[in-house]
């Protein structure tokens, strides 16, 4: 009988949640939901002086955004360094490991004389057989594992394929330190098999720390968990993200208007594919999701696709929804009184502003003129729209639409299509005018939108205002 399968997401808290950290922690909750399995959490902190809670809370708020939930409380590493001291010393005991009193002089001097043969330095194993009795005084050892001399530890991986590392390229690495520390090669392997973990899903940076661990569970006599490294997420010009490619954490995509759905459609597409599908539900994702799917090549992140996946969402999106998300994630504290106030017309015009619209930036600035003060100010193309013509053309379109008894689209359109018969005008020249007026810019969803959204008190004192300013 097969066991559960268990998958973790294990970030070092040193800063926010990375959007490659991001993907990890996707792929793996989608391989769990989808084998009816369990994803753990488990924040890598045994490097103090760079671990902080602040980072802590940023993952977790990054993964709560995302959607992607673990089961269970979250566990830190640092709080599991008694148990993982425990194994180290079992290891001791039972000859699979031993102490290493090797000085820092001696070290330093090895190194150096790596260095000056132009060689890398390797451990020469000068403590594996010694008796600890011969061990000079003054000298706290560190405790390493006892790799195999020959032969090789095989790493099958579901992503890179079935790989051999040589066993005396691995040479006995230290698993705890002179201070009694341990390393995080043990911590992992100890870690991991305390938690459960039955497939270890990560970047393949770690592929090479993947033998060492191999040769870690191997020594413990543990079942070597399902490995699948997956390649990074490079930029634009096929190098590893970094800074210079632009947003990295997930509080930046937020930010900038994206929705979750959307990131985690658009990362799921990052390095897995299922046919040619490009927009999938998240219950999709998790019907669809497995191993085979993986690619073996680096994904290049495509800041266009992400934009236009995401006014698919925004447009597929609930009306009331897309309100509370711009009001949560973009509108300024000082301006969330006024956003507030004016719910009913932003939430009316959300059926019009999110056809453009490719993030909640996008559709949060086309609903300016919504939450502008009268008098609106006009930009430069709109009061160019003001001149004599446009003003009389808005006088006469004033006195039709104060004669309109009831504020219907079919009423409005048969004032505008009169004016223009009788002034044989396109209907954009009579409505330039007016959008001018009732949103202080050129470029708006339809006007007729805009007169049933704003009503007809509102709209007609915006179009007097421009009229007044004009002196008419």
């Amino acid at each position: 009988m097969s066991r559960p399968v268990v998958c973790r997401f294990a970030p070092s808290p040193t800063g926010y949640l990375h959007i490659g950290g991001a993907r990890t922690a996707l792929f793996n909750w989608l391989y769990a939901r989808a084998n009816d399995g369990r994803m753990v959490l488990r924040i890598e902190d045994t490097d103090r002086a760079r671990s902080t809670d602040a980072a802590i809370d940023a993952i977790i708020d990054g993964l709560n955004w995302l959607g992607l939930d673990w089961d269970g409380e979250a566990v830190s590493q640092f709080s599991r360094a008694d148990r993982h001291m425990d194994v180290a010393h079992a290891l001791v005991a039972a000859g699979k490991a031993y102490k290493c009193y090797m000085s820092g002089e001696e070290l330093a001097a090895a190194r150096e004389a790596a260095k000056a043969e132009g060689d890398v330095y390797r451990y020469d194993r000068r403590w594996r057989d010694r008796d600890p009795s011969e061990a000079p005084p003054g000298i706290d050892p560190v405790i390493r594992i006892k790799a195999p001399l020959d032969g090789e530890t095989i790493v099958d991986d579901k992503v890179q394929g079935r790989v051999a590392f040589a066993n005396k390229d691995l040479d006995d690495f230290v698993i705890l330190r002179s201070d009694g520390s341990p390393v995080y090669m043990l911590s992992v392997v100890v870690d991991d098999y305390d938690m459960g973990v039955t497939h270890i899903i990560r970047g393949d940076d770690h592929f090479t720390n993947a033998a060492r661990q191999t040769l870690l569970y191997n020594a413990l006599e543990w079942d070597v968990p399902v490995m699948a490294h997956i390649p990074l997420i490079h930029g634009t010009d096929g190098a590893k993200l970094s800074k210079r490619h632009g947003a990295l954490g997930v509080d930046a995509y937020r930010d900038m208007g994206y929705l979750p759905e959307a990131l985690r459609n658009y990362l799921a597409r990052l390095g897995w594919s299922h046919g040619d599908d490009e927009i999938f539900s998240t219950e999709q994702m998790i019907s669809w999701f497995d191993l085979d799917g993986l690619g073996k090549a680096p994904s290049r992140i495509d800041f266009k696709k992400l934009e236009n996946l995401n006014g698919h969402y925004i447009r597929e999106a609930d009306d009331d929804w897309l309100y509370d998300a711009i009001r949560d994630w973009i509108v300024p504290t000082e301006a969330q009184a006024k956003f507030q106030t004016r719910k009913e017309w932003l939430v009316a015009a959300m059926p019009a502003l999110k056809q453009r619209a490719k993030t909640l930036v996008d559709l949060y600035a086309s609903a300016a003129f919504l939450l502008a003060d009268r008098p609106l100010a006009l930009d430069e193309k709109a009061s160019k729209t003001m001149g004599a013509d446009g003003q009389a053309l808005l006088a006469e379109i004033l006195a039709g639409l104060e004669a309109v008894e009831d504020w219907s689209r079919e009423s409005l359109e048969a004032v505008f299509n009169d004016i223009a018969e009788k002034r044989d005008l396109k209907f954009g020249k009579v409505a330039q005018p007016v959008r001018a007026a009732l949103t202080g810019t050129t470029a708006s969803p339809s006007i007729f939108d805009i007169f049933l959204i704003l009503g007809c008190q509102e709209s007609l004192d915006r179009i007097r205002d421009c009229l007044s300013d004009a002196g008419l």
